[in-house]
């Protein structure tokens, strides 16, 4: 579905809400903690924006329908009979992952996308590192890996994306310095990886907002935060999919707080690249 197709089925399902909640459009703007000329610029027949995050949340919250349902994800609109049992998944590390990883881009189109990696972010990855990373699942897996990092790719020079991602500054410089679970990718690789960094990070801000923490002063799992929809926790060889409306909320602040933590912000992201790659061994 395009953006400006769920933009429009967003409006018709708020305006249902909205009918059946028997509140004039003040009142009911009141209700769900939203100014009165948001409310109507979300159902302007000009609008080509989604609302915010927390904004979804909120009219979901209040009047017990699900976010999938606003969103034009499903046509089940009840809270219990949509969210609730399937507010915690776990999903095996197959390739109907990776199809499902895609979907779930495609689908926060239009929201703010949150991402802690394993390891570098997946749609900043040169084919050399991406085969490194994925032999050890078999040459399916590596081809498999290399054309969803394109695709991911793709969609983020989307007019519009909007993703940040959070990593540990450790993670970077272990990289560089060929250490770890890197020990055994060339040098050569290394670099050209880091270039291709530097360049796709430049051609994709502000779009793409890259921070980097201190490894040792906290820590995180890798996650990926889809808008209000949904958080994927990558646990080795499990994903386990939230879709808890109070845990997407908890899971954001802790994104959230990472950032607050950066010690390289996304302007100084470039030099620091260049940096490493001068130290490169």
């Amino acid at each position: 579905m395009k953006l400006q197709e769920r933009v429009t089925l967003f409006q018709e399902r708020l305006q249902r809400v909205i009918d059946n909640s028997g509140l004039n459009r003040s009142s009911f703007a009141s209700s769900v903690k939203v100014d009165r000329s948001t409310l109507s610029q979300l159902l302007s027949p000009d609008n080509v924006r989604l609302p915010r995050a927390d904004t979804v949340v909120s009219i979901a919250q209040v009047y017990q329908v699900s976010i999938d349902w606003l969103l034009g994800l499903t046509q089940e609109g009840a809270l219990g009979a949509n969210i609730i049992p399937e507010a915690l998944q776990v999903d095996d590390y197959t390739t109907s992952i990776y199809d499902k990883n895609l979907e779930w881009h495609r689908d926060a189109r239009g929201y703010k996308i949150r991402y802690v990696p394993t390891t570098l972010p997946d749609l900043l990855k040169t084919e050399a590192v991406a085969e490194y990373e994925f032999n050890r699942y078999g040459s399916g897996k590596i081809d498999q890996s290399v054309r969803d990092n394109q695709l991911l790719l793709l969609q983020q020079r989307h007019p519009g994306s909007e993703l940040e991602t959070c990593m540990p500054v450790q993670t970077l410089q272990s990289f560089a310095f060929g250490e770890g679970i890197w020990a055994d990718l060339p040098l050569e690789d290394r670099r050209q990886q880091l270039e291709r960094m530097i360049e796709l990070n430049d051609e994709l801000y502000p779009g793409f907002r890259w921070y980097l923490y201190d490894g040792k002063q906290t820590y995180s799992i890798s996650f990926t935060i889809f808008g209000p929809m949904r958080v994927s926790l990558f646990l080795g060889n499990l994903y386990v999919i939230v879709s808890s409306i109070d845990q997407i909320r908890k899971l954001t602040d802790r994104f959230d707080d990472l950032i607050r933590m950066a010690i390289v912000h996304p302007h100084e992201i470039r030099d620091f690249l260049q940096g490493l790659i001068g130290k490169c061994k």
